[in-house]
């Protein structure tokens, strides 16, 4: 919520037209609706949100005389002026005729006349309390000095909102390329781990160290004494086998003798 410490400041003053604006136009509200809400709001009102969409608080109100005051200079007399100079010069029309046709003719009672001397005087002296709050050339331009500075320093606030834009979005592709790198570490990682492993199954290819050529001799031995056994067994069964024949020619040749000796 903003605060203001009066409406007679310039960003009071500002804030003021802003909510005739909005009441006026937005709201679509009558000429006479929005001068009573308007001279209410200068009055004696402190919170704005209950008649415009502005979040604003006023801290000290002008009161009846100095609110009317506002009132008559920022809106009676800043978008109404066309409009009662317009209802003067009628009057001074209507006082003319009135007095053409009393000159002329006796169909114009002298009451009529008074009548439209009086509201031309009325018109003239409302005219003049108008004109006695013509807002001074020094506050409009104390006023064009500020809605200058507020563009700026709105130009500003946009000018900053899109370098936070940019920025933001240099921040948000630096993170991705961020990432995108550590990911390529990663697998630059990975693959100097795997070339590594290569390189030490190629280096124990081409080159077994001590452990495996103990191994591959302790297997060789134990092949050539296999072998070796194999070899014995193979003796055992060949001098078997010639014994074994041997035995069985003597059995036959034992039969055929004892054949022979018992014929």
């Amino acid at each position: 919520m903003k605060n203001i410490d009066t409406l007679s400041s310039l960003e009071g003053r500002a804030t003021l037209a802003e909510a005739y604006n909005e009441l006026r136009f937005e709201k679509q509200l009558s000429n006479l609706s929005t001068l009573i809400l308007s001279w209410r709001i200068c009055v004696r009102e402190r919170e704005l949100f209950r008649y415009v969409k502005k979040d604003v608080t006023i801290l000290h109100p002008l009161g009846l005389f100095s609110g009317t005051g506002l009132w008559m200079e920022e809106i009676l007399n800043r978008y109404y002026f066309t409009t009662i100079n317009s209802f003067v010069y009628f009057g001074a029309a209507i006082l003319l005729v009135l007095v053409g046709l009393r000159r002329f003719t006796d169909y114009v009672n002298p009451d009529i006349v008074l009548v439209g001397i009086a509201f031309e005087a009325l018109m003239l002296i409302f005219m003049f309390v108008v004109m006695l709050f013509t807002p001074s050339e020094e506050l409009e331009s104390l006023k064009a000095k500020t809605s200058e500075n507020q563009n700026t320093i709105e130009d500003l606030l946009v000018e900053v909102g899109e370098i936070s834009r940019e920025f933001a979005a240099t921040v948000i592709q630096l993170e991705k390329i961020t990432d995108s790198f550590l990911e390529v570490l990663k697998q630059q990682s990975n693959l100097t781990f795997l070339v590594g492993k290569l390189s030490e199954n190629y280096s124990n290819a081409s080159a077994p160290n001590p452990q495996m050529l103990e191994i591959m001799k302790e297997t060789n031995n134990a092949l050539y004494e296999f072998k070796n056994t194999v070899n014995n067994l193979n003796n055992a069964a060949e001098l078997l086998k010639r014994e074994e024949i041997e035995l069985a020619v003597r059995k036959e040749v034992e039969r055929v003798l004892v054949n022979k000796l018992t014929q």
